[in-house]
């Protein structure tokens, strides 16, 4: 085990789980059917200037789902009716959230912690190739965004590595928008807490290496996943809703979302049943 010196803030432990844990995460994943989804949707139609898109990779989520086209969690503003309860953990992953809260606990000062923050969520993010006009696409990266769920975020990586930076902002100033780089390894830990980190920067996957040949997780048509992450992340349980407390537009939009998961989780098999 090699934990890495980075800055205040910042964690990272490779490995953080065996080859064992490596094994089961990867079983349990095949079971699993990710969803491609929709950026915009009939009741949240894309800004002027922009169009309607898929996302770049298939995702899973857990605890609670932020469909796309409901404009993720955002807070202070961006709280309500954005989460919809989901599948809990399974036993081998609740596992290695309790760990990542031990040490981001251990590690991190208590101004960094809401109240009442535990790892309650988790996207799971599937990077790889797309098959596409005749031709296989990578589509193995993430632009600049920010993570909002208040507290650390714990980010655990399967397969080839990724190389992450924190930015400053959008790609425009080259170089010198760079805080923070560096490669996330199969089976490593990365947390990341406080302000600088969470609020002030953003961050991003620039790239994602192509040398292990190792197909991951679930079979996904015309998709050739060579890396798995998961966010832990905490989202207060205030703000998590209930299907039944959606209001009808935003029902309406994930709907057909739902319907597809339903075909294969029990879970949301029944939670669509009348």
């Amino acid at each position: 085990m090699k934990n890495v010196t980075t800055p205040m803030g910042l964690y990272y432990q490779f490995p953080f789980v065996d080859r064992k844990e490596r094994a089961q995460i990867l079983a349990w994943l095949e079971t699993l059917h990710p969803l491609w989804e929709m950026r915009f949707s009939e009741h949240n139609p894309p800004p002027e200037g922009d169009e309607q898109r898929p996302l770049l990779r298939p995702v899973y989520w857990l605890g609670n789902w932020q469909f796309a086209c409901l404009d993720y969690y955002h807070p202070p503003k961006g709280i309500l009716h954005r989460c919809v309860r989901a599948e809990t953990y399974p036993p081998l992953l609740q596992k290695l959230v309790d760990r990542i809260e031990f040490i981001a606990k251990k590690r991190f000062p208590k101004s960094y912690f809401p109240e009442k923050w535990k790892l309650n969520t988790c996207l799971i993010n599937f990077y790889g190739n797309k098959f596409e006009d005749g031709k296989w696409v990578d589509r193995a990266r993430v632009g600049e965004h920010k993570d909002f769920e208040p507290g650390p975020v714990g980010s655990l990586s399967l397969g080839d590595r990724a190389f992450f930076q924190f930015v400053n902002g959008k790609s425009t100033l080259g170089e010198d928008n760079i805080v923070f780089s560096q490669w996330l390894e199969d089976s490593s830990l990365q947390i990341f807490g406080g302000d600088k980190w969470k609020m002030k920067t953003f961050h991003r996957v620039q790239r994602v290496e192509d040398k292990r040949k190792e197909t991951l997780g679930p079979k996904i048509e015309n998709f050739q996943t060579r890396r798995i992450n998961f966010t832990f992340r905490y989202v207060p349980e205030e703000h998590i809703y209930q299907l039944k407390d959606m209001p009808a537009p935003k029902l309406q939009d994930i709907r057909p979302y739902l319907e597809t998961l339903a075909q294969n989780s029990t879970y949301f098999k029944k939670l669509i049943t009348p």
